[in-house]
């Protein structure tokens, strides 16, 4: 504790009186300073015990005792040591008075005290009071070290939360909180995910001090790590602001769980090579020296059946790293294995089919959907159908081909299992396609626009009748001879022939693809 006004009162070789100001003594005193100014208050930075002789002051005028004793009062002054037998040999009343009616503490200093010796008895206190603090750090310190290495980040939060007297959280790079001390402060951190989201987008190393939730506390916030982005996010709650030995504790806190953070950034480095490794494996049809390779840390995901996303995006830009950070971030909240790949501007991801993994990359990319502002959104996503070890190129294929249409479309996600079950005629609206069909049906629109048939619209009709003649005809009211006449003429105009099942396929998809602009 630092000195108080109090403690110097009960210093024996003081011998201080109080004159006024008795319930206010347990102010604490930040210095003592001697100063004869009739206006001292410019060079008060508040918490001072100020120490008079009243050289310069009238200290019987009882007005201008209430202007000096109020002044010092609002420049956070928390005492006044008056020294008798200099200039006054008692305390002159109107003093006394404006000191009461202020509530300022008055002390009085015996002419044998000199005011060096209470500016020696306030310095050592603090020293003593700094040499405390800074013990009790070392050992809070310790004491983090040992439970950051014997129990983890859990029993680190509780050793920390124990040592400031209140709650801390960790968070994981997409903002959730993955750890609490004590049990009840989880649901608190959850709710400070945005002010850490907004955290994490400043460069590391980074805090802020914010109000927590309807106002319960104090919440200091600070980012871990060292790369650009932090990979995670530490949050501490107190009463008040944290003196010298809790924040001692809380920079050891920061350092070990930044230790950990780097350390895991490295087996996470190392992991991503392993799995780069099993899916080559996969992808080449290997999939038994994939499960030797992948062990324990990937062998489980082998064992059931699977679903392979594949994203584009920058690679120099955030988008696939957050896409990385909610697939990882939802993994480590659920205890599923995954695989994610950085390949340059691809992230490829291996998760286990209806787990929160894939579930987790589908909102994100939802999430972008919803927020984009353009239709060029810098990620694009693939999701496979389910599939297994021995499939595992057959899914890869069908994410790329997702992507590819996810692209085309403009979408962030396409899921393959939508390409199947939808319809190719969205496809066609492609300028390729487009671009093919015209050049296709020119001739037979020249032909048409001399006024000599309708053979665009007959072929429509005998195409969507299966080559039924009396069917076609009938739609098209015209007798089946006639109809015949104009099939033979699109054979004569386009030199390909309608018995040629391809013939037929490409002219329907070009009237298909044509067919918005005709109308």
């Amino acid at each position: 504790m630092p000195p108080t006004l109090a403690s110097l009162v009960h210093h024996s070789a003081l011998k201080l009186t109080v004159r006024a100001g008795e319930d206010r003594l347990d102010a604490p005193v930040r210095w003592a300073h001697a100063s004869e100014l009739a206006d001292p208050v410019p060079y008060m930075e508040g918490g001072e015990l100020l120490l008079i002789t009243a050289l310069k002051l009238d200290a019987e005028d009882r007005e201008a005792m209430r202007r000096y004793v109020k002044r010092l009062a609002g420049a956070g002054v928390v005492g006044l040591g008056f020294a008798v037998g200099v200039h006054y040999d008692d305390i002159p009343e109107a003093l006394v008075e404006a000191a009461r009616e202020e509530g300022l503490p008055l002390l009085e200093v015996p002419r044998r005290t000199p005011f060096l010796a209470i500016s020696k008895a306030v310095s050592a206190a603090i020293a003593a009071d700094q040499y405390r603090a800074v013990t009790a750090g070392f050992a809070a310190q310790r004491e983090l070290t040992r439970h950051a290495l014997t129990d983890g980040p859990e029993g680190l939060l509780a050793a920390l939360a124990s040592q400031v007297d209140g709650w801390a959280a960790l968070y994981d790079a997409s903002g959730s909180v993955v750890a609490a001390a004590p049990d009840w402060a989880g649901r608190r951190a959850a709710r400070l995910t945005t002010e850490v989201t907004r955290l994490r987008e400043r460069p590391a190393p980074a805090s802020s001090v914010v109000a927590g939730p309807e106002n319960e506390d104090r919440v200091e916030l600070h980012s871990l790590g060292t790369g650009r982005r932090p990979r995670a996010a530490l949050a501490v709650g107190t009463a008040s602001a944290p003196g010298t030995a809790e924040r001692y504790a809380v920079h050891s806190a920061v350092a070990l769980l930044t230790l950990t953070t780097e350390r895991s950034r490295s087996l996470h480095a190392a992991e991503q090579r392993i799995g780069a490794a099993v899916l080559r494996m996969l992808l080449a049809g290997e999939p038994d020296h994939a499960r030797a390779v992948a062990g324990d840390l990937y062998g489980g995901l082998l064992d059931a059946p699977f679903r392979i996303i594949v994203a584009q995006g920058a690679a120099d830009g955030d988008a696939l790293g957050a896409l990385a950070e909610s697939a990882e971030s939802a993994a480590a909240r659920s205890g599923e294995a995954v695989l994610v790949v950085p390949e340059g501007e691809r992230l490829v991801v291996l998760a286990a089919d209806g787990g929160t993994v894939v579930s987790a990359c589908c909102d994100h990319a939802a999430a972008r959907e919803a927020a984009r502002r353009t239709d060029d959104d810098e990620l694009v996503v693939g999701l496979s159908a389910p599939a297994g070890p021995i499939t595992a190129s057959a899914a890869y294929k069908q994410a790329e081909q997702a992507l590819s249409v996810a692209r085309r479309r403009g979408r962030v996600l396409v899921e393959h299992e939508q390409m199947a079950a939808g319809s190719v005629l969205p496809l066609l609206a492609d300028d390729a396609v487009k671009a093919f069909a015209d050049g296709l049906l020119r001739a037979l629109r020249d032909h048409d626009a001399t006024g000599r048939g309708d053979l665009v619209a007959s072929l429509r009709a005998w195409l969507s009748r299966h080559g039924q003649w009396d069917a076609a005809a009938a739609d098209l009211g015209v007798h089946r001879h006639t109809l015949r006449y104009r099939m033979r003429r699109v054979e004569e105009i386009l030199g390909r022939s309608l018995d040629d099942p391809d013939v037929r396929m490409e002219l329907w998809l070009a009237l298909k693809a044509t067919a918005a602009d005709a109308g």
